[in-house]
């Protein structure tokens, strides 16, 4: 009889003890193993400090990106505790660097408020280090213990003597675990500069000893100064942010805003300085009071009527930025990435508090009240305009047969294997709607440039006719009315010449689906086309190069360059013919797509704003730091 391998019973079920778990399954504890995660090492023991200074211990923290890829992060608080824990038996350092959820966090009164999300951090990062060490200076001393992917290579030892305090953790993250380990400064400079606006007077440094790089983040106004910087590329309102502060049954509640000349929000919440990215009560209560106020102050001095209809939320928001920060005892998360705070005490104390002191800022400043109040009445008339807009656009969804003209529809009805190609100019949309598969490719050319719509209103725009032609063949609305759900194709992919042209029309199109249909990028329904820049033909043999770089490997390849080798740089799309634009850049076995994700919303917001913003400046400055980066173009 043949022995039946699918037992399951007590043998099949595996502990795995201590940190092995965290190495079996590292994506669980720092979300994935790719670049976004090996940054999450620096960011967890920084976590560390940040509690440290939060508790009022800790004035100075420096980073450090050593030669090798490897990290020392130091700081000035107490130290960790070096002594026996009470219950483990062995040095509180050993615990906390090798047991998970042991630390000041979990309610033995080491910290009132932690911003470490889950307080796995640094045995989390021990786990997943080839080498680390952690040296402590506290009580006249300096002590210091070893380690090596999780497990204890030393006994804590004394190694010398010292009159200051602090803990300084080295780690060399695990080669064997992470698919790159290499730190970028720009990366982890982001982080820091926004946790030193969170935590206004601390001193954040970061020193990359690869390229003798180094900046510090200090910013005695705090989230006041976080606003300025987020507009600085922007054309503020009023000079000064707005700034609110206030405690209410132990909830500290930070809030800074300031308007500027542009037509979207940018609103950035956090929770003991974790970025809160699905908002939460305290950005519920925040908005709340931000519309009441405003309403309230229009109707009390006369500038909208008392039968007149209301601002709405969206009115009252046009052109703002701002920054919420709350500091709470117990926060509780919630939502997919569990970045939503679910706390519902904490959306009536945000409302009481930013609802008093706007009230109270607009009565004392009634010039810069009427300038908000006037932009909000122009955006209430825009508003009304793009319904209307909207409401054609939405009809014409509805009828199949009032689909854009130029869309060459694709026959499958089913959005989940269905991809539309929209194609720069007349020539190559041509040559894409004789190559493609009819089945499951939509092709919809776009004549000239499209809009930038950084510059205008929704009403505008909803009246060009090239984005009226996208919005109605996606069919899934725009702004906050699109829902991702009713999208007719999974796939948008962005097909244009690879040449300055195209670059800007591409850069034009990514403005508008980040700051219209931001959805379909979060949820990876946007591709940009790679058409080959060369047709190498040699012998009777064809073949293709998509970099310079490419061309000279293909070349080496066929043995050089010849009298018998025909070269031909593409200058456009549309000097491909149908079944070369298949084979190149259309046909899903051969094709290269880039799919466009967004790794931080705030530096996506900033890169549109200088390359597509009304300031010329930080364009120009923008442009010129990185030119040396440009190749492969035609100028």
């Amino acid at each position: 009889m043949e022995q039946n391998n699918n037992k399951y019973d007590e043998n099949q079920i595996q502990v795995l003890e201590g940190l092995e778990a965290v190495r079996k399954r590292p994506g669980m504890y720092i979300g994935s193993t790719s670049s976004r995660g090996l940054h999450h090492l620096v960011y967890e023991i920084v976590d560390n400090s940040i509690d440290e200074a939060l508790a009022g211990f800790c004035k100075k923290i420096e980073v450090n990106i050593n030669e090798d890829n490897s990290i020392t992060v130091s700081d000035d608080g107490r130290g960790m505790p070096v002594g026996m824990h009470p219950k483990m038996g062995k040095s509180t350092v050993e615990v906390i660097m090798t047991i998970l959820h042991a630390g000041g966090k979990f309610g033995g009164g080491g910290y009132k408020v932690s911003g470490g999300l889950h307080g796995v951090g640094a045995s989390v990062v021990n786990a997943l280090s080839e080498d680390c060490t952690v040296t402590v200076k506290r009580d006249g001393h300096v002590w210091q213990q070893k380690y090596s992917k999780g497990k204890v290579l030393t006994e804590v030892v004394k190694i010398g003597n010292s009159d200051q305090t602090g803990t300084e953790t080295y780690f060399k993250p695990d080669a064997g675990i992470f698919d790159e380990i290499i730190f970028d400064f720009d990366v982890l400079a982001q982080r820091l500069r926004e946790l030193a606006f969170l935590n206004k007077g601390i001193y954040i440094e970061l020193i990359d000893k690869r390229y003798d790089k180094k900046e510090t983040f200090h910013y005695e106004g705090g989230i006041k100064s976080f606003v300025s910087y987020l507009n600085r590329n922007k054309v503020p309102l009023h000079e000064e942010p707005i700034y609110i502060e206030g405690v209410k049954d132990k909830i500290a509640v930070e809030i800074a805003l300031q308007y500027n000349d542009g037509y979207t929000e940018n609103i950035f919440s956090f929770a003991n300085n974790i970025d809160t990215v699905e908002g939460g009560t305290h950005l519920v209560g925040f908005k709340t009071a931000l519309t009441r106020v405003f309403n309230d102050y229009a109707k009390k001095f006369g500038h909208i009527k008392e039968n007149d209809k209301n601002f709405t939320g969206d009115d009252i928001r046009e052109g703002l930025t701002a920054v919420i920060s709350v500091k709470i005892e117990e926060p509780q998360f919630e939502g997919q990435t569990k970045t939503k705070l679910g706390n519902s005490e904490v959306r009536g104390i945000v409302d009481s508090i930013a609802g008093e002191n706007i009230g109270i800022f607009l009565e004392e400043n009634p010039a810069v009240g009427k300038m908000i109040v006037d932009k909000a009445l122009m955006a209430a008339r825009a508003r009304d305009a793009a319904r209307k807009a909207r409401e054609l656009t939405r009809k014409s969804v509805l009828e199949r047969s009032a689909l854009p003209g130029k869309l060459a529809d694709c026959s499958s009805k089913d959005p989940r294997e269905c991809e539309i190609y929209i194609v720069e100019g007349d020539s190559a949309g041509g040559s894409a709607k004789q190559g493609r598969n009819r089945k499951f490719q939509a092709i919809l050319p776009l004549r000239g440039k499209i809009l930038n719509v950084e510059k205008q209103r929704l009403d505008r725009i909803l009246n060009a006719d090239t984005i009226r032609s996208m919005v109605t063949a996606f069919g899934a609305g725009i702004g906050n009315d699109f829902d991702v759900e009713k999208i007719r194709y999974d796939r948008i992919i962005i097909m244009t010449d690879a040449d300055v042209d195209g670059a800007h029309i591409r850069t034009l199109l990514l403005t508008f689906f980040y700051r219209y249909m931001k959805q379909l990028i979060d949820d990876g329904h946007v591709y940009i086309a790679q058409p080959p820049l060369y047709r190498i033909i040699k012998n009777k043999k064809e073949y293709y190069a998509y970099s310079d770089k490419e061309l000279e490997q293909v070349l080496q390849e066929v043995g050089g360059k010849d009298n018998s080798t025909d070269i031909q740089r593409y200058k456009g799309l549309g000097e491909m013919n149908a079944i070369q634009l298949w084979d190149t850049t259309m046909d899903p076995e051969k094709r290269i797509l880039l799919k466009v994700n967004v790794e931080d919303a705030m530096a996506a917001d900033e890169i549109f704003t200088i390359l597509m913003g009304e300031k010329v400046e930080p364009r120009k400055d923008f442009i010129q730091q990185n030119a040396k980066y440009v190749v492969n173009l035609d100028i």
